[in-house]
C-alpha cells in the first residue's frame, strides 16, 4: 500500500452506452468503480465514497507513511503501543492467518523486502542475506495482548497483504448505506466486491488477466454479489538463472514459494475471504488446490 494522491480533483467521472465509470489511485494501483443507470450526482457521491474509503486505508495502514498507525508501530523501537480498534482487528485477523498457515504467512516478513526486490530483475539474495533478516520475522516473537502489540527491536509489521481486500469490502459496505440496492462493481487493483447484480437481474462480468499478458482475459467470471480476488506472480518476480521466483514468500524461511502456480483466482462471500484463500492456497505451493477444494470456493488456478 504505497502512498497516492487523494483528493476529489484526481477522481475521474465519465460514461459508456451502460453505465458511469469512476476512476482514481488508490495503494498504488489503479482503481474503478462501475455504477449502472445512477444520475450522475448519485454516481459521483459513490465513486467519491469508494476513494474515501480507499484513501482511507492507505493513509492509515500503508509502511510507506510516517503519519499512520503502521509507522507507529514500525518506529516504536520495541515499546509496547496501544492500537484502536480497527487496527487492533487487523492484527487479530493477521494472526488467524498465521495459525492457519502454519506460519507460512506471517506481517512481520515485510522487512524481507531489505533483501528482496521483485521488479522483474535477476537479483536473488544470499542465504546468509536473508538469514540476518530473518532474525526479525516471526510472529512468535511478537508480544500480542488486545489492544497492546509489542515488537522487539528491529522488527516491523507490514499489512500490504491483507489491507487491499479490507479497503474494497469497507467500500462496498459504505455505498450499500448512501445508495442502498445500487447496482455497482468496486476494483481496487484487481480485488473485486459486489452488493447486487445488474439492474437487468444479470451478473457482473468480470475477466482473469492471462498469466503474463496484462489486458488479456483468460476467463471471464460471473459475480450477482461477493468478492473476488487473485493472486499472482505476472509483475512482481525476479527471473534469475531460468528460474522464476515469486514475490510470495514463505515467511518460515524467507524464501519465495517456488513450486505456485502462476495465479489463483478466488469467489468468495466477501473480497477479504477471497484475498485469505488466494494467499494462502499460493503458500500452499503445488498443493494448492488440494486446499482450496477443501475450502469449497470457486476457483481459478492458472498453471506454472
Amino acid at each position: 500500500m504505497q502512498g497516492t494522491t487523494s483528493s476529489p480533483s484526481s477522481i475521474t467521472l465519465s460514461r459508456d452506452e451502460e453505465q458511469w465509470i469512476g476512476r482514481f489511485t488508490a495503494m498504488a494501483c489503479p482503481c474503478e468503480v462501475l455504477i449502472e443507470r445512477a444520475p450522475e450526482a448519485v454516481a459521483r457521491r459513490i465513486v467519491e465514497a469508494a476513494a474515501a474509503c480507499a484513501w482511507r486505508i492507505e493513509l492509515k495502514f500503508s509502511r510507506y507513511r510516517s503519519d499512520g498507525v503502521v509507522h507507529t508501530i514500525n518506529s516504536s523501537a520495541g515499546r509496547a503501543v496501544v492500537l484502536d480498534e480497527e487496527s487492533a482487528a487487523l492484527i487479530d485477523f493477521a494472526e488467524t492467518l498465521t495459525r492457519m498457515s502454519e506460519g507460512r504467512f506471517d506481517i512481520t516478513s515485510g522487512v524481507l523486502r531489505a533483501v528482496w526486490t521483485f521488479d522483474g530483475g535477476s537479483v536473488v539474495p544470499s542465504q546468509e542475506e536473508i538469514d540476518a533478516v530473518m532474525t526479525c520475522v516471526g510472529w512468535q516473537h511478537v508480544q500480542w495482548r488486545k489492544p497492546v502489540l509489542q515488537l522487539r527491536p528491529g522488527m516491523q509489521i507490514d499489512l500490504g497483504g491483507i489491507g487491499k481486500e479490507y479497503a474494497v469490502d469497507l467500500a462496498a459496505a459504505q455505498i450499500e448505506q448512501i445508495a442502498p440496492g445500487s447496482s455497482c462493481l468496486i476494483n481496487f487493483g484487481g480485488d473485486v466486491a459486489v452488493r447486487n447484480p445488474r439492474q437487468d437481474g444479470q451478473p457482473w462480468r468480470v475477466g482473469i488477466e492471462a498469466a503474463g499478458q496484462a489486458g488479456k482475459a483468460v476467463r471471464l467470471v460471473h459475480l450477482t454479489r461477493g468478492g473476488l480476488a487473485t493472486s499472482g506472480d505476472s509483475r512482481r518476480f525476479v527471473l534469475h538463472r531460468g528460474r522464476r521466483y515469486s514475490h510470495i514468500i514463505d515467511a518460515r524461511t524467507g524464501w519465495p514459494v517456488t513450486d505456485a502456480p502462476h495465479s489463483i483466482t478466488v469467489a468468495a462471500d466477501t473480497c477479504t475471504q477471497a484475498g485469505t484463500l488466494t494467499t494462502l492456497a499460493m503458500l500452499r505451493g503445488n498443493e494448492c488446490e488440494e486446499f482450496l477444494r477443501a475450502s469449497g470456493a470457486k476457483y481459478w488456478i492458472q498453471p506454472l
